[in-house]
Formats: C-alpha cells, structure tokens, sequence
C-alpha cells in the first residue's frame, strides 16, 4: 500500500518528491510501528540536474530537562532469536519532526496539492485494511510497546488481542488528523497538534518552545566515490552515513569475511570515538575524488528521493484522539546512550538512518535505504558493495544474505555458503547464526536505473518490502 500509494501519484504526474510523500503518509498509516507523524527522518533529494540535497527533520532532545518527568520504562522487542531493549513512556519523547518536514518538502519540492497526496492514506485509515502477516508479526516484536496503556491498546488490541494476519484494521483518527492538516497545514500544525502532544505528554520532558524552535535543516550529503560511481548519503549530525562510508573504504575484498572484517573494524572506529562523529570523518581520510522504514523513488525525469523515517518504536502514548503515537527516541540506547538522563539539550539526536544515493557515469542511479536500528549501517554498506564493487543486480544485492557485527559479536544470517560461514566463524568466536532470515538485519527498499535508462525496483522482503516500475 505505501509502494502503491506512491504509484498512484507518479501516474498523477506528480515528481519522486510527491510521491515519497504520498508514500510517507501511507506509511504512518500501514507502517504504524515503524513511522508516524510523532516521529522524524531524513529525505536526501536529487534534482534533474546538480548536487543532491539532505533534508534533516529528524527529532530533536528537549531544550531543558522536566524535574518532575516520569515514564521511562524498560521493554524488550522479541526477534526470537535475541531481543533488544528499549525505553518507553512520556520521558522518552523526543521533538518530532515529521509533520515540519513533510511541509517543508511539500513547500520546497512539490508539485501537487498537499490533499492530493494525503489522499491514498486518508481513504486507508478511514476505509481499513487487511492486516499482513508482516504486519502481525512486527506488532508481536514490540507487543509491550503497543500494549502500553489504554489508549495504545484501544487502538492496536481493541477486542484484547493484537491484529492478527487476515484481520481487518481502521484508523479514523489518523483519517482525521490528515485531513487537519490539509485543510490549514501550518495553524494546525503549530497549534492544535502541539497542543494534542503536549496535552498526552505532559509528564515528558517537551514543552511549547521545543515545537516553536524546532527547524528542518538543509545539509550537504556526505560525498565520496566508491569504484565508478559517486555516492551521497546523511552527514553529521547522523551517524549512520559516516558509518557506512568508513565500511566501503575499509573493504579489501568481496568476501562475506571481508565484510564482516570491514564492519568489525567500522565498529571498533565508532566505540573508540566515544560518539566523536568529528574524530570518525577524520579516519575516512582527506576528500577524496572519489528504530525505521524506507521509500526510495525515483522517475523518467532523473528526480529521486530517498527517505528514511522511524518512530522509534513509540513510546506507547497516543496523540490526542489522532490515532497515533510520539516516538520514543530519548529511549533507545543506539541513539541516546545517555538514556533518562544527562543528554545534550536541544540538539539534533546522532541518526543510524543513512538513506543513500549514487550516481554512475553513464546515467547510472542507485536509490537506498534502510530500517533496522544498528544494523542499518551494516546493511546499507552490504548492499552497495554488492551493487557497485561486485556488479549485481539490485534484487540480488538486497537478498544476499547479512551479516553485523557490535561489539566483537557477529550475527551471521543465514544462507551464507558452508565455507564461508566455517570462515565467518573461525574469526569471530563470539556469533550468532540465525536459523533463517530475518527483520532484525534490516529492510534495505531500492530504486536502480541502468546506463541504458532501464528501471529496477526491489523491496526487501525481511520487512514487508515492496518494488514497482511504474
């Protein structure tokens, strides 16, 4: 639905950037878990022609700590094979900053009407939808989360049970809260929505200036090249494209155990800054002359977008009668290792999204990203190598099977030929090998245009993922 919800406007005649909006809207609809207008992201935009631009509308720390803020619990996302912690409760939010960056990409780059874009997801929150067996199986993942309190349950376990697959799901509060926002996109979002955040969250830590001075910020990508193609991805403040840029230097061969020794050193650099992001862009060398989900687009005239959008995975609060939740971004520890406390205030949080773009000699385009968490770097830097350094398809690329290594750990995913996971293993004693594949190795969603114009698009089916060529 948000692969077609993108489809639909690019038959409209609408650009790559009004249809990665359309897509962001469905997702916050379809993709709850993963994006909502309580949350934020990154859009790195290229033009027909010219240097592509990074849109950063990712949340932002509170500008003062709340003495008398509570609710920072402690839940675990169950991936089966391992879990993962995460924080959750009023203190854990975060600025959002999704709903001021799909205006500014709507003011900037747009070229439809806001309603028009809205219009696939508010007919699917109000119409309903049957829920997938991706979908269920994600709500059991973070079960806790969206079980929280009575709101979250009214909304994601009304009968006391979470949607199951085959079941069908509505959201006319979200139907609701779109079509506000159209019809007075900037009163209603500097007034009433503020109002609804601050109203549910206010045990939290944010206040009426954190919305007044939040700003979406222009920056230029991070650039280098890698074999013949130029690459742009998210700069400083965000970590994620800094990571992923050290692990393609570092490659010194197209081996699984090649990458995972890239990945184990990138690893190594980023525990050994301490969160230095300045001392990691120093160990990429001189210029050179070479908790989430994704919607990479593209179209004929050379126009692409790939955006990166994540809610963490809520804070288990719902927005007024708006159907949906405030991120938990304070709460997870890849993000904000400072946890309930001692962050810096009013600061942009350091993002693993990386949404990624390249550029060929001869036409070629290469659109990517990814969700996952931590293993978003190690996703992202598998795919291009596979793409660029060794030359295969895009859908081959994001099927190969994964690898990530944190903290001399490696998980190995399954697939992985005998040979290479003896070697695999024989160098990191400390592993894990899955018994299949799994969303915990991210969802890398990618466009690819050939020298000879030809389109391709794959969704990863680790997260639902979905590819159309319009």
């Amino acid at each position: 639905m948000t692969a077609e919800a993108a489809v639909e406007i690019l038959r409209a005649g609408g650009t790559a950037v009004d249809a990665a909006i359309a897509a962001a809207f469905m997702a916050c609809v379809c993709e709850p878990v993963l994006t909502s207008p309580g949350g934020g992201g990154f859009a790195l935009l290229k033009p027909e022609t010219g240097v592509p631009e990074l849109v950063d509308f990712f949340a932002q720390t509170p500008l003062r700590p709340n003495p008398n803020a509570s609710g920072f619990d402690e839940v675990f996302a169950d991936f089966g094979t391992t879990t993962q912690r995460f924080h959750i409760g009023p203190a854990s939010a975060a600025t959002p900053g999704f709903v001021p960056g799909i205006l500014h990409l709507h003011a900037r780059a747009a070229t439809l009407p806001l309603e028009e874009l809205a219009a696939p997801a508010i007919a699917a929150a109000r119409d309903g939808f049957k829920v997938t067996a991706f979908q269920a199986h994600l709500a059991a993942v973070v079960a806790p989360i969206l079980s929280a309190t009575s709101a979250a349950r009214n909304l994601f376990a009304p009968d006391g049970r979470l949607h199951a697959e085959g079941s069908h799901w509505s959201n006319r509060g979200m139907a609701s809260f779109f079509e506000a926002l159209c019809r007075s996109p900037q009163s209603f979002a500097r007034q009433e929505l503020v109002a609804a955040m601050l109203d549910t969250q206010h045990d939290s830590h944010l206040g009426s200036a954190d919305f007044e001075q939040y700003r979406v910020e222009s920056r230029t990508p991070l650039a280098l090249d890698l074999g013949s193609a130029r690459v742009f991805t998210n700069p400083a403040p965000a970590a994620g494209g800094i990571l992923v840029a050290r692990t393609l230097m570092g490659l010194a061969g197209d081996t699984p155990l090649h990458h995972a020794e890239a990945l184990d050193e990138t690893d190594h650099a980023r525990r050994d800054a301490g969160g230095d992001l300045a001392q990691l862009l120093e160990t990429l060398g001189p210029p050179q002359t070479r908790g989430t989900t994704h919607i990479s687009v593209a179209d004929a005239a050379g126009r692409a977008v790939a955006m990166t959008l994540t809610n963490g995975e809520g804070n288990g609060e719902i927005v007024g009668d708006f159907g949906f939740m405030l991120n938990n971004m304070l709460g997870e520890e890849d993000v904000n290792p400072k946890g309930a406390s001692g962050w810096p205030l009013g600061v942009r949080l350091s993002s693993m999204m990386a949404p990624t773009i390249a550029t060929g000699r001869h036409g070629e385009l290469l659109v990517l990203g990814s969700g996952g968490s931590s293993r978003i770097r190690s996703t992202i830097a598998q795919v291009m190598a596979h793409a660029i350094l060794a030359n295969k398809p895009i859908d081959q690329s994001v099927f190969q099977p994964r690898l990530h290594v944190e903290g001399d750990h490696l998980d190995i995913e399954a697939g992985f030929s005998h040979a290479d996971e003896e070697a695999l293993r024989n160098r990191f004693p400390n592993h894990r090998v899955w018994p299949g594949t799994s969303m915990y190795f991210g969802g890398c969603h990618a466009v690819a245009r050939s020298s000879d114009g030809q389109f391709s698009a794959v969704g990863d089916p680790r997260r639902g993922g979905v590819g159309i060529v319009v």
